[in-house]
């Protein structure tokens, strides 16, 4: 019986920008809304900004408020991803990850229970459904 060949490497990560780049980074893409705090803009090394893609500035200051939750984080940025400059901004991005690796930049301390979580969800759909 022929062995299962391994899943390929996901194109798409997720990295502190507050780590130094790798080589293996590919494009290089800052998914906040705002510059993160500390970092020289010469240090950050980022290929692309698309500020369309970050949560907007009241569900961000909402999630992180004291009423924030994460599912329904979830939730309403997932809706905000398809108004139509975000919509056409995940397009791009999604066809970007077909060319080689792209690594989401993010000075949220835990990237898991954040929007960059539910950006990479959306990512590795396919944009048809």
């Amino acid at each position: 019986m022929p062995k299962p060949h391994p899943a390929p490497p996901s194109p798409v990560r997720v990295r502190r920008i507050y780590d130094p780049p790798e080589p293996d980074d590919g494009l290089r893409v800052l998914v906040d809304r705002l510059w993160p705090r500390g970092l020289a803009k010469a240090a950050a090394h980022i290929d692309e900004w698309p500020k369309a893609l970050t949560p907007s500035t009241e569900l961000r200051r909402w999630y992180h408020g004291t009423e924030g939750e994460y599912e329904e984080f979830r939730r309403r940025y997932r809706l905000e991803l398809t108004e139509p400059a975000a919509a056409e901004a995940l397009t791009a991005l999604r066809a970007r990850t077909t060319e080689g690796p792209v690594t989401l930049l993010t000075a949220a301390k835990d990237p898991t229970v954040s929007h960059t979580a539910v950006l990479t969800e959306a990512l590795g759909e396919t944009g048809d459904g």
